[in-house]
C-alpha cells in the first residue's frame, strides 16, 4: 500500500515592529506653530478693524485689572485673601479676574470676601456710610439724614447728588441681589413734633432715594424695597435740645437662587475673627483718608 502522503503544514509568521519612543517634542513645536498662527490672525484682525474698535482693545490692555486696584486700594492681605477664597470657589472666576479692566461695574456681593467688601465701602463712600455691617449674605449701613436733605424736610441739598453718585458704584453692578431701603424718622426732627408731618417727610425721602436707586441699576435681576419708620425720641425736649437726626438703612443681600437656579456664593472670612460685625471699617476709612491725603501733599 503506498504511503499515505502527508498534508502540508502551512506556517504563518507574524512580525511586529515595537517602534521604540520618541518623545513628545513635536507637541511643543505644534504648540508654538498653533500660538504663531493665533497671534497672527489676531494682528491681521487687528489691522482690519475701525479706529473705534482699535483703541477699544487698546484700553482694554492698558487698564489695571481688578486684581491690580484692589493690591493699591484694599492692601495685599485683603487682597491675597480674596484671591485664595477665588481660587478655591471659582477658579475659572478668578483667572478672568486677572483680565477684567477696573472699568467695569463689579458686583460687591461677589468679592467673596467680607473684608473686602468693607474696604470697597471705605473706599466708595468714605465716612458718609454709618454702623457698616457684613454677613455671609451681604451687608448694611446708614446715612444720617443731614448728609442728604434739609433737617426736618424732603429738601434734598446740594450733597446729596454727590452721595447718590458714590451709591452707584456700590448698587449699579448688583446682580441677583435685594436691596432694602428704610427711612427712618422721629416725630420731633419735624416742625412741631407731627407725627402726620414726619411720616410724610420719611415718606417723600424714602420715594426719592428708592428712584435713585432703581435708575442706576444695570441688571433687571435686582429687587429694591422700602419702607418708613417714624418713632418718638424720648427724653427731648422742644426748644432744650437740638432735633434729632434720621437715619437712611441700605440692607444689601443675596437672593436664595440666583436667576440660572444655582444658589450664590456666601462671603466669608478667611484672615481674623470670624465675626459678622466688621469693626475694622472704620480703619479702612482712615488709612484710605490718610493715604489720599498723602498723595495730594505729594501731587
Amino acid at each position: 500500500m503506498a504511503a499515505e502522503k502527508k498534508g502540508q503544514v502551512i506556517v504563518i509568521k507574524k512580525i511586529y515592529v515595537n517602534a521604540g519612543h520618541h518623545g513628545g517634542s513635536w507637541k511643543v513645536a505644534l504648540a508654538d506653530f498653533m500660538t504663531a498662527m493665533m497671534a497672527f490672525f489676531l494682528v491681521m484682525w487687528l489691522l482690519s478693524q475701525t479706529t473705534e474698535t482699535k483703541k477699544a482693545v487698546s484700553d482694554y490692555f492698558s487698564t489695571p485689572s481688578m486684581i491690580e486696584y484692589n493690591f493699591q486700594n484694599f492692601g495685599v492681605e485683603i487682597t491675597l485673601e480674596k484671591l485664595f477664597l477665588d481660587l478655591v470657589n471659582e477658579p475659572l472666576k478668578a483667572f478672568q479676574s486677572f483680565l477684567e479692566p477696573i472699568d467695569r461695574t463689579p458686583n460687591v456681593l461677589d468679592f467673596g470676601s467680607q473684608k473686602v467688601v468693607g474696604a470697597f465701602m471705605a473706599d466708595k463712600m468714605g465716612d458718609i456710610a454709618k454702623n457698616f455691617q457684613a454677613g455671609p449674605e451681604g451687608f448694611q449701613f446708614d446715612i444720617v439724614d443731614l448728609e442728604l436733605f434739609v433737617a426736618g424736610t424732603a429738601t434734598p441739598i446740594e450733597n446729596f447728588v454727590t452721595v447718590m453718585e458714590r451709591l452707584k458704584a456700590v448698587t449699579t453692578g448688583l446682580s441677583d441681589s435685594e436691596v432694602s431701603i428704610a427711612s427712618s424718622l422721629f416725630n420731633q426732627s419735624v416742625a412741631g413734633s407731627s407725627p402726620d408731618l414726619a411720616n410724610k417727610v420719611a415718606q417723600e425721602r424714602l420715594d426719592l432715594i428708592v428712584r435713585k436707586v432703581e435708575g442706576s441699576l444695570e441688571h433687571a435681576s435686582v429687587s429694591v424695597f422700602g419702607r418708613t419708620e417714624v418713632l418718638e425720641k424720648t427724653g427731648y425736649v422742644e426748644g432744650q435740645s437740638r432735633r434729632p437726626p434720621g437715619l437712611i438703612r441700605f440692607s444689601i443681600r443675596q437672593k436664595e437662587l440666583k436667576a440660572d437656579g444655582t444658589k450664590p456664593r456666601k462671603m466669608e472670612v478667611l484672615f481674623g475673627s470670624s465675626t459678622t460685625d466688621l469693626n475694622f471699617y472704620d480703619n479702612f476709612v482712615k488709612q484710605i483718608t490718610e493715604q489720599k491725603s498723602k498723595d495730594s501733599k505729594t501731587e
